[in-house]
């Protein structure tokens, strides 16, 4: 019998497998899903490095929103990924979920990042 976190990775890795293959070459924007928070990072697979970033527990973020655990924050966390990743010359990328459903905080983080100039 499997635990659930076990359950949890084996579904984050046929995720990325999918993603691998149907990203040509498109950087993937990848999310993380805690209690508290939640982060959003845009990596570009091919060198292996992260392009733009942001969470939470950001500075600039934290004075903006009341709670970090609201579907609020999510929303407004995915708006400031897109516009950093933008500027930075990215505008199209393959969406990873990690492993989550996608509702909620996942769900409006993505609508956001849409919104804010992403394709995906």
């Amino acid at each position: 019998m499997s635990t659930p976190r076990e359950l949890f990775e084996k579904r984050r890795g046929r995720i990325r497998s999918a993603l691998k293959k149907a990203a040509n070459g498109k950087m993937r924007l990848s999310v993380f899903r805690s209690g508290k928070h939640i982060y959003a990072q845009v990596i570009d697979d091919a060198k292996g490095v992260t392009v733009v970033s942001a969470s939470t527990l950001d500075k600039e973020v934290r004075d903006s929103i009341k709670k970090s655990s609201t579907v609020e924050a999510a929303s407004f966390i995915g708006k400031v990924v897109a516009e950093r990743a933008v500027k930075s010359g990215v505008n199209e990328v393959v969406f990873d979920r990690g492993g989550y459903i996608y509702h909620g905080r996942v769900k409006a983080l993505a609508d956001a990042a849409r919104e804010a100039g992403l394709k995906f």
